[in-house]
C-alpha cells in the first residue's frame, strides 16, 4: 500500500502554480467531475451468479446503526473532497430497497446536509421487483431519488427460478408499472445466454421490457464469475454461435425501438443516457462510501483509489471509529493508461483525445505505441480529435483492453 501525503505536507513552493514536480507525478490542470456511491451490503437470497458484496438477510438487518456508520464514513472523507460538486449519486447493492421508506429518507438528509449536489443531479437507486411497494416507491421519490435501476433479469419464471431470484414475471411487470406511476427516469436490467436460453426466449425476454418503453436497458450476457455458486456448479449456457446471435437480434431490435448502444450492455433513449455510469466510463472520480465501496479520487499531482471493510459489522466499526477504508493506494504513471483505456474503450462511441491528458494528467504520447499497434490490427479507429473501437474491436474488447496493460 502506498501512503497518501496530504497536500498540506508538501513544501509549500511546490504547491505553487508552475512548481516544479517531481519525477512521477502528474499535472491535472481540471479535477474530473465528482460522483458519489453508497452501497448496501444486504439482499433477501444471494443470486447464484452474483460476485458483488451482497449478504443474505437473515431476519432484521441493523439499518439505523449501518445508517449511522455510512454518515461518520462520509463525514471521514470530507476533507478528501473539500469544494467539489456532487453531479450523480449510485446506491447500489445487495438490494438498497430493502431500506425502509424512513431509513432512504434519512440517508438522502445526511447526504445533503454534508455535502453540495448540483441542482440537476441524477440520483439513482437500484431496486429488485420482489422488494416492490407503491407507497415506498412514492416515498423514496419524494425523498429526492429521480431515477430508478430495477433488476428484472428476466421474465421467463424457469430462467429466474435458475438465476436464484426473488420474483416471478408477473412481480417484475407490476414492479415496472408501480415504477412507472412515480418515476419518469429508469433503467430496465436484462440477463441474456443464460442457462438453456434460447434465442426465442431471449427475444421474448426483450419484447417484454421494450412494451414498457423504458428510457434505459442494461442488457448484459452471462458471465461465470469467480467465488460464486455458478462457479462451483457451471449450469449449461448457450454455446457461442447461440450467445453471437441473441446479441444480433438485441442489436437489431433494440435499434429500430429507437435505442442508441452507447457502451458494451447500455442501450439509451435519446437524452436518457445513464449519467454516473457514463463518469465512471469516462474516468471521471467517484467517492464510495459503505460496506465494500470503492473510490477512485484525482488530485492536481497524483490519483488515488480506497476500498472500504467488506464485512458489515467490521465496516461499521471501522467507519465509526473514523477509519473505514481498508487499502488505500496512489495509481502509478504507469498504471494510468491501462485504467483510462479499460474504462473508456467500453464507450462505442469513442472518446476526445483530449479526455486523455485531462483525466490521467499524461500526454497521448504516453500510450502512442500502444495506439499505433491497435490501429494496425484494425481494433481502433483514431484521427486527431477522436479515439473510438471499431467493430473489430468492439467484438475482440478484451484482447483490445489487454494491449494498454503496462507489461504489453
Amino acid at each position: 500500500m502506498i501512503p497518501i501525503v496530504p497536500a498540506g505536507a508538501r513544501p509549500a513552493a511546490a504547491r505553487a502554480a508552475g512548481a516544479y514536480l517531481a519525477p512521477g507525478m502528474l499535472n491535472l490542470t481540471a479535477l474530473p467531475p465528482l460522483s458519489l456511491y453508497v452501497h448496501f451490503p444486504w439482499c433477501v437470497r444471494k443470486c447464484p451468479y452474483c460476485d458483488f458484496n451482497s449478504h443474505q438477510v437473515n431476519g432484521d438487518f441493523p439499518e439505523d446503526a449501518y445508517l449511522d456508520a455510512v454518515r461518520a464514513d462520509l463525514e471521514s472523507a470530507l476533507p478528501l473532497i473539500w469544494g467539489r460538486k456532487i453531479y450523480t449519486i449510485f446506491i447500489g447493492g445487495g438490494t438498497p430497497s430493502l431500506m425502509s421508506a424512513r431509513g432512504l429518507d434519512r440517508l438522502m438528509s445526511d447526504i445533503r446536509a454534508l455535502l453540495p449536489l448540483d441542482g440537476a443531479a441524477e440520483i439513482t437507486m437500484e431496486a429488485n421487483p420482489g422488494t416492490f411497494e407503491a407507497d415506498k416507491f412514492r416515498s423514496y421519490r419524494a425523498s429526492g431519488i429521480n431515477r430508478l435501476s430495477i433488476g428484472i433479469q428476466s421474465f421467463n419464471p424457469r430462467h429466474l427460478q435458475a438465476l436464484g431470484r426473488i420474483h416471478d414475471g408477473e412481480q417484475a411487470r407490476r414492479a415496472i408499472d408501480i415504477a412507472q406511476a412515480s418515476f419518469d427516469n429508469f433503467n430496465l436490467d436484462l440477463m441474456y445466454a443464460l442457462p438453456s436460453q434460447t434465442l426465442a426466449e431471449a427475444e421474448a425476454d426483450l419484447s417484454t421490457a421494450l412494451s414498457f418503453a423504458p428510457p434505459h436497458l442494461s442488457l448484459y450476457h452471462l458471465t461465470m464469475e469467480p467465488n460464486t455458486e455458478f462457479a462451483k456448479y457451471p449450469p449449461v449456457l448457450p454455446d457461442d454461435d447461440a450467445s453471437a446471435e441473441m446479441q444480433d437480434m438485441i442489436a437489431e431490435r433494440t435499434a429500430a425501438a429507437g435505442f442508441s448502444h452507447y457502451e458494451v450492455s447500455a442501450y439509451a433513449q435519446p437524452g436518457r443516457r445513464a449519467r454516473h455510469n457514463l463518469n465512471y466510463w469516462e474516468f471521471g472520480d467517484y467517492l464510495g462510501v459503505g460496506a465494500g465501496a470503492h473510490s477512485k479520487l484525482s488530485f492536481p499531482h497524483r490519483v488515488v483509489r480506497q476500498s472500504r471493510f467488506k464485512m458489515p459489522r467490521t465496516y461499521m466499526e471501522h467507519a465509526m471509529a473514523g477509519n473505514a477504508v481498508h487499502e488505500e493506494a496512489e495509481v502509478g504513471r504507469e498504471e494510468l493508461g491501462f485504467e483510462f483505456m479499460l474504462n473508456v474503450l467500453r464507450l462505442t462511441e469513442g472518446f476526445a483525445t483530449t479526455l486523455f491528458t485531462e483525466r490521467t494528467g499524461l500526454t497521448l504520447n504516453a500510450i502512442s505505441a500502444r495506439l499505433d499497434a491497435a490501429e494496425a490490427k484494425g481494433l481502433l479507429y483514431r484521427d486527431h480529435m477522436l479515439i473510438r473501437p471499431t467493430a473489430l474491436g468492439q467484438q475482440f474488447l478484451n484482447d483490445l483492453q489487454e494491449m494498454f496493460l503496462p507489461d504489453a
